[in-house]
């Protein structure tokens, strides 16, 4: 009986994704999920992966990682059948390799999405990278790049010496471009560089501004790309990197050419949050979008309100996502709690953006 809800289920979001598609409404979803750790048993001489083996510190065992990636399914299974249909496109992050995405698409609660994978191993020193799974029936891809983090040319003004900048490893910056709907999208994939101890935020400074410039230099190459600039920043919308360097702006009619909308900044002033940091509610997990997305005429895809017809991103939460009890109540229901294994789905919310024409 379970299987066969479950079949009703998927035929059910098919469903909502076709009429999504041939109906006269076209409806696309792009979102950010931090999987938070998302490792997979094995050892990777070439990662810090140790503390994830079944000897290693979380003790990560096969039967602790098939319940991780069930976790992970199920909330993209429940934002599909919240909104009628499955993603378009996902940014994820926090993913140790290509493995365990192909774990994760293939699991029976979203495998009917049929999401492709667009990956390349990093150069971060955990051992974590981001990448974009996407919907082939709604988005054509053409081509990527993983963009190196590096100093060359920066206009922000770098806390590490020459030796410190060689020594440093984080994350690239992925960018996927493709067509939806016949038209150019560019997307970038982000895990700006962490707080931990209080730095880092000339770094991810560095980050969105080598996010930024790639991003000019596609609207020059490829006039009226719609782009969508996503990620975990480890900033809120009203930080520096966010809303100095990627330019990111708060009101529509604040838009310029050459600046992104931050459907996020009204909503952290709302006190909505995708995660708590150190007891403090944030927004790091954001998509902003290019003046040509933002601001489309009638008849081109563009941006759309989500929430109460006034708020254009949302943050997906659901009772089962949140703890219940304990030190941290009413936060995202994290994997580890104090080094132990609690069998949640992440420390932070996903969150999305809704594309229409």
């Amino acid at each position: 009986m379970k299987r066969l809800i479950s079949t009703l289920a998927v035929l059910l979001l098919l469903s909502g994704a076709l009429f999504a598609q041939k109906g006269g409404s076209r409806n696309y979803i792009v979102g950010f999920y931090n999987l938070e750790n998302l490792f997979d048993i094995y050892n990777d001489p070439a990662k810090n992966d140790e503390e994830f083996l079944p000897d290693g510190k979380n003790r990560w065992t096969q039967e602790k990682y098939n319940k991780k990636v069930h976790n992970m399914a199920q909330v993209i299974a429940a934002m599909a059948k919240d909104n009628g249909r499955f993603h378009t496109i996902l940014g994820v992050s926090e993913i140790e390799n290509r493995l365990v995405l192909e774990d994760l698409v293939a699991d029976p609660q979203i495998a009917a999405a049929n999401y492709q994978i667009i990956h390349y191993d990093g150069p971060d020193r955990r051992g974590v990278d981001v990448a974009l799974l996407y919907n082939p029936t709604q988005f054509t891809y053409l081509d990527s790049e993983s963009i190196p983090f590096d100093f060359e040319g920066s206009k922000v003004d770098i806390t590490l010496n020459k030796e410190e900048q060689d020594y440093f490893r984080t994350r690239d910056i992925l960018m996927v471009h493709g067509l939806i709907a016949g038209e150019h999208f560019a997307f970038y994939v982000m895990h700006l560089p962490s707080r931990i101890g209080g730095k880092g935020f000339d770094l991810r400074s560095r980050g969105a501004e080598i996010c930024y410039n790639h991003a000019m230099e596609m609207m020059k190459k490829y006039p009226g790309i719609k782009i969508a600039a996503m990620g975990d920043m480890n900033d809120d919308p009203f930080d520096d990197s966010m809303a100095l360097w990627l330019h990111g702006r708060e009101n529509l009619d604040e838009v310029g050419e050459e600046d992104f909308f931050n459907p996020f900044l009204s909503m952290i002033k709302a006190g909505y949050g995708s995660l708590c940091y150190q007891n403090q509610w944030c927004i790091y997990d954001q998509i902003l979008v290019n003046s040509t997305l933002a601001k489309a005429p009638q008849g081109g895809l563009k941006i759309t309100p989500l929430v109460k017809n006034t708020y254009y991103g949302r943050i997906f939460k659901k009772p089962f996502m949140i703890q219940q009890k304990g030190q941290y109540k009413d936060q995202p229901f994290r994997t580890f709690s104090n080094g132990s294994f609690i069998g949640g789905y992440s420390d932070h919310f996903p969150t999305y953006i809704l594309i229409t024409k």
